[in-house]
Parts: C-alpha cells; structure tokens; sequence
C-alpha cells in the first residue's frame, strides 16, 4: 500500500490552520517537510489520509486538543541553557546594570519577559543570573520573569523544571552544582528558588488581548520565534513588543535574526559579539 500524498490544497489548507492556532507559518518549500511530520501524527491516530486528518482536525470533538498536540510536534522545542552566551554576558555585565543604576522611579522591580520560552530553559537560565547578581551587594533589585509558550506541553515541562542531563552540557558547573539536583540517574530537576522566579503561562504572540496586557517590561527575550512568522505577523509581534517595554527598554532576538525590514522603532545596540534592540 502506498503512502499517502500531501496535494498542494490539502497542505495550504493544514497549514492555514496551524498558523491560525500558533502564528506559525510554514512556506511553500517547507511542505515536503511538514508531510512527514503529519504523516507521523497520522499514523499515530490511525488515519489514512490527508483528506481525513484535516477533516479530524476542523470538526472532531477533540480538534483543539488535537491541533495543540500536532503543533507540539512541529514546533522546535529545545531553547538551551545558557545558549549564546555574548547575549547573555552583555545582559549580565552591561544592560541590567545600566537598568537598575537609571532607575529612578523607586520601584526595586526588574521585569523581564520571556516570549516563546518553549520548555523553560531560557527563563530559568535568565533567573540564576539574577539570582546571582542579587546576592551580591552591588545590586538590589526584585527580579520578576514572566515567561510563555503556544505549546501547553512545553508549559508543562517548563513548570515541572525537570531535565535530561544531556540538556545540561552548557550549564557551567557552578551554576549546575548550585541550582540543579539530581532526580534519578537520568534526570535533574531545578531549584525551587529559580522556580518561584518565574511565572509561566500558555500564550500565543498574535493573541492581541492578552500580549497586550503586558506592560512595563525593561527586556523581551524573543530569540529564535520571530523565524517561525511571516512577515505581517513579525511586524504585528514585534509592535506590540514595542509597546510592552519601558522607555529604552532592550528586545533580545535570535543571532541570526534582524529587525530589519520589519521596524524601524527600535536602535541596534553593538556588544561584543552580540547584538541587542533598544527601543527610542
């Protein structure tokens, strides 16, 4: 028996679905790509078509569980401890610094907001940073992280803060042997100290009314979630980013991607080997 074929209407039609739930959009080269992960998940729920998963997927009783369960599987899921680390030496040695010392509202908070935090890792890699900054005397401040995914699997893991050791290798030992216990001979789980630092929930970034409930933030992290739009829904996503922040308020975006073409209301900030988005 063949296998079944993903016909060019069918594929437009799944993928208006999947950017409508997520604002996830996938290209017209990226078919060949998406068919084998639909063809996975429909082997898996005993489908035999195309035909019959976008049907299952617009009119069963459980579409939406379905739906979240099929972007769970497409989206990229592992973010990385203490990933691109020039981004986090200029937020550690030069931006969070240069927050608190212009701080001249009297409000002790800092408020950082994790946007497309998939299973955690960023938010938390963010907390034992400040966690450390904090206990010096140098610094007083209250570190407050919001943190959030589409992906109520990834939310899930991320609240549970529980790790292979492998997801670990770029966590210097300090900060493993500080903030990281070992749960059995596979897994570590996170301190509950960095737990309370963050406050994680399920969103999506095009959902306007509740993005733009986020106010007051002094950074966004959004690194390497912009890739997955298009451009009207980076330039909608990247507005209410706008919004969301103080005055002169920093945006973190992935290394390989730019602002360019998509705003012109932010200034790019050079550190060593990294760059940062500051709003004017």
């Amino acid at each position: 028996m063949s296998s079944p074929q993903l016909s060019d209407e069918k594929f437009k039609q799944i993928r208006d679905l999947i950017y409508e739930e997520s604002g996830m959009y996938f290209s017209d080269i990226k078919k060949c790509l998406l068919e084998n992960w639909l063809s996975k998940r429909m082997e898996e729920i005993q489908l035999n078509s195309f035909d019959e998963y976008y049907y299952f997927l617009r009119y069963a009783p459980k579409r939406r569980e379905e739906l979240a369960r099929l972007i769970d599987q497409v989206i990229v899921n592992e973010a990385g401890f203490f990933r691109n680390m020039p981004q986090l030496q200029a937020f550690e040695r030069e931006i969070v610094p240069k927050i608190l010392k212009d701080n001249n509202s009297g409000d002790p908070k800092l408020r950082i907001w994790s946007a497309g935090c998939s299973n955690g890792q960023e938010p938390y890699t963010l907390a034992m940073i400040l966690s450390e900054m904090s206990a010096t005397k140098a610094f007083k401040f209250e570190p407050q992280i919001i943190a959030n995914d589409t992906s109520r699997a990834m939310i899930f893991e991320a609240q549970r803060g529980r790790y292979k050791e492998c997801y670990l290798k770029n966590v210097p030992d300090y900060y493993k042997s500080k903030y990281f216990a070992k749960a059995d001979e596979y897994m570590y789980v996170i301190s509950d100290l960095i737990k309370r630092m963050v406050k994680f929930s399920i969103m999506n970034l095009l959902d306007e009314v509740k993005v733009r409930m986020i106010r007051n933030m002094d950074m966004i992290f959004c690194r390497d979630v912009l890739v997955y739009f298009d451009n009207e829904a980076k330039k909608k996503v990247v507005g209410m980013f706008y919004d969301a922040l103080k005055p002169e308020g920093y945006l973190f975006i992935g290394h390989s991607e730019s602002l360019h073409n998509i705003s012109w209301a932010f200034k790019l900030m050079l550190f060593p080997n990294a760059m940062v988005y500051k709003k004017e």
